[in-house]
């Protein structure tokens, strides 16, 4: 037979385990309900014609690489290629103006001045552009495009977030307006 003592803790035991099992009914789940497509019903993709094209397939069968053949397994180096006969005369070689690379970046904010933390060291940077101004840390981004890469005593570093390429801003005075 239980004690007087026992029969007290199980009792409250078994409210505890009563009320965690209603809490857990309560709440919300956290995982999303898994749904099964089995009952969905089958829904094919619409193609509009979904026949074999075979005139291409017959078309790339036939197709015959014309390129330089090369074992590329061998470490020997592939045959010189033909010269054209020195008693022809050879087209003159005109060769296009290749652009100097891509064209330069332009940040379309002004930077203008920083601040430093006299507790932490941190510097923040001063952009504005039009009559809008942005305080900006190193490593958070500039008009959603541009990542501070570095804040300078005169300028700033700035990264193209898409690209990669990096523009200097030079410390500029704003126009009183």
């Amino acid at each position: 037979m239980l004690s007087q003592r026992k029969r007290i803790m199980l009792v409250a035991g078994l409210v505890v385990v009563f009320f965690y099992a209603i809490y857990r009914s309560n709440r919300s789940p956290e995982i999303a309900p898994v749904v099964s497509s089995a009952n969905e019903k089958f829904r094919p993709i619409a193609v509009e014609n979904p026949a074999l094209k075979l005139e291409l397939l017959e078309r790339l069968k036939k197709l015959q690489y014309e390129g330089a053949h090369r074992n590329i397994f061998s470490t020997v180096a592939p045959p010189p290629v033909s010269v054209a006969p020195p008693n022809a005369i050879a087209p003159p070689v005109v060769t296009p103006a290749l652009p100097s690379g891509p064209a330069p970046l332009v940040v379309p904010a002004m930077f203008y001045g920083f601040v430093t933390d006299a507790q932490t060291g941190a510097r923040r940077a001063f952009f504005m552009e039009g009559e809008n101004v942005y305080i900006v840390a190193v490593g958070e981004t500039l008009l959603g495009r541009f990542r501070l890469v570095q804040i300078g005593n005169s300028s700033v570093e700035l990264e193209e977030i898409s690209t990669g390429r990096r523009a200097t801003l030079t410390m500029e005075e704003p126009n009183p307006a």
